[in-house]
Order: C-alpha cells, then sequence, then structure tokens
C-alpha cells in the first residue's frame, strides 16, 4: 500500500519534471529537470525492488546514483564554463 503511494507519488512528479525539461528557460534549469527525472527514476527502481523482494535492485540503485551523481558535477562544470 505505502510503496504503491509512492510510485504514484513519482510519477506525478515525472510530469512537470518533463515539461520543465522541454520549456527552460535557461540550460541550468533543464539540467536541474533532468537530474530530477533521472532520479525519480532511479526511485521507481528501487521502489520495484523493494516491491519484488530482489536484492540485486540495490546494487543497480547504488551504480546509477554514483553515474548520475558524477553526470550532475559534469553538468554543473559545464555550466559555470569550468570556473571554481
Amino acid at each position: 500500500m505505502i510503496l504503491d503511494i509512492a510510485l504514484i507519488a513519482i510519477a506525478l512528479t515525472l510530469i512537470p519534471a518533463t515539461y520543465a525539461i522541454f520549456r527552460g528557460p535557461r540550460d541550468a534549469d533543464r539540467a536541474v529537470a533532468a537530474d530530477l527525472v533521472f532520479f525519480a527514476f532511479i526511485g521507481v527502481v528501487a521502489l520495484f525492488g523493494l516491491r519484488m523482494a530482489t536484492e540485486i535492485v540495490l546494487d543497480i540503485v547504488l551504480v546509477a546514483t554514483v553515474v548520475g551523481f558524477l553526470a550532475t558535477l559534469s553538468v554543473a562544470r559545464l555550466a559555470t564554463r569550468g570556473q571554481r
């Protein structure tokens, strides 16, 4: 029951985030929305893993989260044009 509510809540957040990717107006806004969509998808995978009681999903979620974090850092570096 709680997993179903969580899946619905994540699905409802994906709709405006996907719209924000196309709407913009700046590249930074699109990058933040894309990060939200990516990590929401990771959340959906994690919740399905809990629902199906499979342990391999935890490894997949951990690796995908690290890759997503590194991608976020890369996009932030591009948005600031390499300035620190």
